[in-house]
């Protein structure tokens, strides 16, 4: 797991193993799909993941019959399986869930409301396997003589327990109890900080390159901090050799500060590429770039600078427009001179793509 594709592509051939590469809007657009059949049978419902959610299912009778129609449900419209796990909190509904995926005789559903069932499914399975534990934690829990999430449930010194894992580590042993402390969070929190970056499919020397892909990527996350309706004050970018590659490597990283906070594509790109070209390095053959959008603030509640200008409603005007037309016509269709027109170089390798079935007029599938 983790490996890039190079290293395992003969035990992928020898194994007949199916690969494909990442196709980020195919998935998108099916998790939006099984979310909003979930969201039919209940009021409250929490996008935990682009694969997960919490549903709160208190006052529904006869709790499997309903969860093994949920489960038929998302299948019959998406044609995705999914695993149902009911419990009185969301660890114990996450215990049932990951039994429910591993059990055959399960099929598919489990339900822990019962005390007997409790007991029996926390005595097979391990701590490590328990939401929110973790492996070093997991590791200190041993140490304590504590392997099965029934051990850690039933242990009486709740001090000691805070005391090594704070509190939120108490409050997952009260939820392994039936004791609720995690509710439900019914709208998804801002991003503190947004991420773009990617490996490219071909080494990259000129800085051209390097400009391109990164005017691409802060394009890419301005479009995500409009969309959670934020702005943000600093701009980082970091550039990268391959560590993969037997030449001389090469690693840097800066941040720049902008003084009036800003969701303006354009401001963006130039304060990048100003990061960037102080990082760059002719001779090195550079392998990733990426960048982050940090010091994040709601777009109502950002600070203002005398030294600089804010975004004009001109400014918010036309980015809106462009999101709309990119939204509606699909992506690049209005896009940065600065994000390059030509074929890139550093684009990604991706010949194992499959159709955007879903989400593409172009790749939609043809019945002859």
């Amino acid at each position: 797991m983790g490996d890039p594709y190079f290293k395992v592509k003969d035990l992928c051939k020898r194994n007949n193993v199916a690969v494909f590469s990442s196709n980020f809007s195919l998935y998108t657009n099916m998790s939006d799909r099984v979310m909003m059949t979930l969201s039919e049978f209940t009021p409250e419902l929490e996008v935990y993941s682009v694969d997960e959610a919490f549903l709160n299912l208190t006052g529904f009778q006869n709790l499997e019959s309903y969860a093994r129609e949920i489960k038929k449900m998302v299948e019959m419209k998406t044609g995705i399986p999914v695993g149902v796990g009911v419990g009185p909190t969301k660890t114990l509904a996450k215990i049932a869930n990951h039994i429910a995926k591993k059990s055959q005789k399960a099929g598919g559903v489990v339900v822990l409301l019962d005390r007997k069932l409790q007991d029996e499914a926390l005595r097979r399975v391990s701590v490590e396997d328990i939401w929110g534990v973790g492996r070093a934690n997991s590791h200190k829990l041993k140490q304590m003589g504590i392997h099965t999430a029934k051990e850690f449930r039933d242990y009486k010194n709740d001090r000691h327990i805070q005391k090594v894992f704070t509190k939120i580590g108490l409050q997952i042993k009260e939820e392994l109890m039936g004791q609720s402390r995690f509710d439900l969070e019914l709208t998804s929190p801002k991003k503190k900080e947004i991420i773009s970056s990617r490996t490219f499919g071909s080494s990259v020397e000129g800085v051209e390159h390097l400009r391109e892909s990164v005017a691409n990527y802060a394009s890419a996350a301005c479009e995500k901090l409009r969309k959670q309706s934020s702005v943000c004050s600093g701009v980082e970018v970091y550039i990268r050799t391959s560590p993969f590659k037997n030449t001389e490597q090469y690693y840097a990283i800066e941040t720049a500060k902008i003084l009036s906070a800003t969701s303006d594509t354009r401001k963006v790109i130039r304060y990048a590429l100003g990061v960037l070209d102080k990082l760059f390095r002719a001779g090195y053959e550079y392998k990733k770039a990426g960048i982050k959008l940090t010091q994040i603030t709601d777009r109502t509640q950002s600070q203002m600078s005398l030294m600089d200008s804010p975004d004009s409603l001109k400014t918010d005007a036309l980015m809106r427009c462009m999101d709309e037309i990119n939204g509606k016509e699909g992506p690049r269709t209005l896009f940065s001179a600065a994000c390059g027109t030509q074929n890139k170089a550093w684009a990604m390798n991706r010949n194992y793509k499959s159709p955007r079935y879903v989400s593409s007029w172009n790749e939609l599938p043809v019945v002859k």
